[in-house]
Order: C-alpha cells, then structure tokens, then sequence
C-alpha cells in the first residue's frame, strides 16, 4: 500500500532525526500526519506501526450521521419557516423530529443546496469604533435570550442611562417596535450601533434612518466595541432578572421587575466611569424618574 511506503520513510527519516517540517515535504504528507506517526514510532516500532495502520483500515465505519432523509427535512424546515436561520432550524429538528445537529452541519447540509451568504467578508469597512461626547451622541443596543422572552437593551454611552424592552421573540419587526420605544425615551439619536443579529434587519433597517442620523454595525467577534451594552447586559442578569429562563406568561412580572430596575439603575445607582455619579444627575435629559 502506497501509505505503508510512506510510513517506511517517515520512520527512516525520524530514526536521522531529520526535522517533522522536512519530513512532511518529503513524504507528501501534512505535518499533523507525521505528528500522529511519531508518538507511535516510540511507542509501538515500524513493525506494529504498520499492523496497527492496517488493522484500523479494515474496521468498518461508522453509520453516517446525516442521512438523505435528515437533509430532506432540513431542507423542507427552511423553505417552510420562511429562510430561517441555522439556530431555528437545528430548535425544529429537536422539537419536532427529534432530531440532534450541531448548528456546524446544519451549515454544511445547506451549503450543499443554498448559495449562503457569509456573515462577515473579510477586509469590509465598518468605520472607526464611535466615541461620545455628549449625550445621545451613540447609542449601543444589544438583547439578551431569556428563553421565550428577549431583553432588547439600550445604553448611552456618554450618561450610562439605559433603557429595557421585553419582546417575544427575535424578528426584525420586534426590532422596529423595540427601536420605537427606545426612541421614545432617549428622543434623537445621533448614531445606533448594534450587532449584525436578525432582529437587526429587514424591518428594522426600514425605519432606523427616521430615527437615528447613522447606523453602524460592529464587527464580528469584536466585543469590545458593544462594551458599555455587553456590560448593562451583565449588570441587568445580576442584578435583575439572572441567568434563567422564562415563559411568556412570566412576562408582566419581568416588565414590573425592569421597571423598578432602570429606576434604580438611572436615578441611584452610581458608576465607577462616571466618577461615582448616577446617570440621570449628568445628563440633562433624564429618563426613567
């Protein structure tokens, strides 16, 4: 076998110590593979090296995972629920069909099918990460899961006064309605940045312009510029609503919680960024009396 002859000169060539970079060009093989080899050089020899090589050739395989039929209903789940998302697709799998994929080949399975658009190009402008000298100037928002209901927040970056919606779920339309509650308190906002999550989209994107002058979004997997959100988003689990979940019909407690939260957290609660001073005392327009 053409692999035994490689394995033959990859052992010849450990026994001149020759270096694992060499060795792989030479052999025509990827350095992991060689890497792999080496420890059962010292521990086994040529001789049971080979043995064991051919005798994990002649095992049989494993059963695929992914069946022709699995894919079929993965297909058939994101024509039906309206081009959902990857994360929805693998939640129908488990609820309807029992069904248990990681969100990777759920992917992978659509790739085959679906033209799909990447999440992030690489090299695509986002513009400098906004800083704030006054109030209302940015504006972060960002939600949070808690089961059947999400948290979309909203924080000035300048005065730290925040702001709480509770929707039911996460399509674009809650974040519209979210949007236009925000706007309510906060009045005029200079510029909105979020993430590039689905709540984010479509719908929203309609209506953002007539409430905000600009619109950023933040890079992928840069959490540093949602930091003043990432960070309310914290506080408002500890110090609030926690790390559990809830059902819809716990939804009038939540809001009565939140209430008295952003009341606490605008008009007492005071921040080490700010110099121990509570948002609404340096803001001039406050919120949440």
């Amino acid at each position: 076998m053409r692999n035994i002859a490689k394995i033959r000169i990859a052992w010849n060539l450990w026994k001149e110590r020759v270096p694992i970079e060499r060795m792989a060009k030479r052999v025509k093989v990827h350095r992991a593979t060689v890497y792999r080899w080496i420890p059962r050089f010292r521990r086994l020899g040529l001789r049971r090296t080979i043995e064991y090589y051919r005798s994990c050739k002649k095992r049989s395989r494993r059963k695929r995972k992914v069946t022709g039929r699995v894919k079929a209903k993965v297909y058939e789940i994101r024509e039906e629920k309206r081009n959902c998302c990857r994360e929805k697709i693998q939640y129908f799998l488990r609820k309807e069909e029992r069904i248990h994929l990681s969100v990777k080949t759920i992917y992978r399975i659509l790739n085959e099918k679906y033209e799909l658009r990447k999440k992030y190009k690489r090299g695509r402008k986002h513009g400098e990460v906004p800083k704030a000298e006054k109030e209302r100037e940015v504006i972060q928002t960002d939600t949070i899961d808690f089961g059947e209901v999400y948290a979309f927040n909203y924080i000035d970056i300048y005065t730290r006064q925040a702001y709480v919606d509770l929707e039911v779920d996460l399509e674009s339309e809650s974040g519209k309605a979210s949007l236009e509650e925000a706007v309510k308190v906060f009045g005029k906002i200079e510029l909105l940045q979020s993430d590039g999550g689905p709540e984010y989209k479509k719908e929203f994107r309609k209506v953002v312009g007539k409430y905000t002058d600009k619109y950023r979004v933040s890079r992928p997997y840069k959490k540093n510029e949602q930091s003043y959100i990432e960070s309310f988003n914290r506080s408002l689990r500890k110090e609030c609503l926690g790390w559990g979940k809830y059902n819809i019909k716990d939804l009038p407690n939540m809001k009565e919680r939140v209430k008295e939260y952003l009341k606490y957290y605008n008009n007492e609660r005071p921040h080490l960024r700010l110099g121990m001073q509570i948002p609404n005392e340096i803001a001039t327009c406050r919120i949440c009396k």
